[in-house]
């Protein structure tokens, strides 16, 4: 069983499995926690495979998406694992520009929101007395 991001020296290989329409995200063998839950949280679905020696770890795009939708995940994905430092191949046949560019666009709002202000301490109201006409 071979692990691309352990062939390529990357964090993340995302690729189809030859013959299949099965996207994958392969992660270095003993890949930090971290990096398995982002690739959880993006969309992935995490599988393991225990054999004598190390236990293989991989993600997979879920089978139920369409070409489009799967190709879609694996582009979302990389703008994500970039920015949180991640070094990251993905095959120019599973690349959509534009679902990228919208990638992008969505982190850098979320990284640029500003922060609603904080209320400012109530002021002690004083009430001068009224005097009568």
């Amino acid at each position: 069983m071979g692990n691309r991001a352990d062939d390529e020296g990357t964090d993340v290989e995302i690729y189809c499995k030859p013959l299949t329409d099965t996207v994958h995200a392969d992660t270095p063998t003993g890949a930090p926690e971290e990096l398995l839950a982002l690739l959880d949280g993006l969309g992935f679905e995490r599988r393991t495979a225990v054999t004598a020696g190390p236990v293989y770890i991989w993600h997979e795009a879920p089978a139920h998406l369409t070409e489009d939708e799967k190709k879609q995940l694996a582009t979302r994905a990389v703008p994500a694992l970039i920015t949180a430092g991640y070094e990251v191949f993905l095959p120019d046949y599973l690349f959509d520009p534009v679902v990228y560019q919208q990638a992008v666009h969505d982190i850098r709002t979320r990284q640029v929101r500003p922060q609603p202000p904080k209320p400012a301490p109530a002021a002690a109201v004083t009430a001068s007395p009224r005097r009568a006409p």
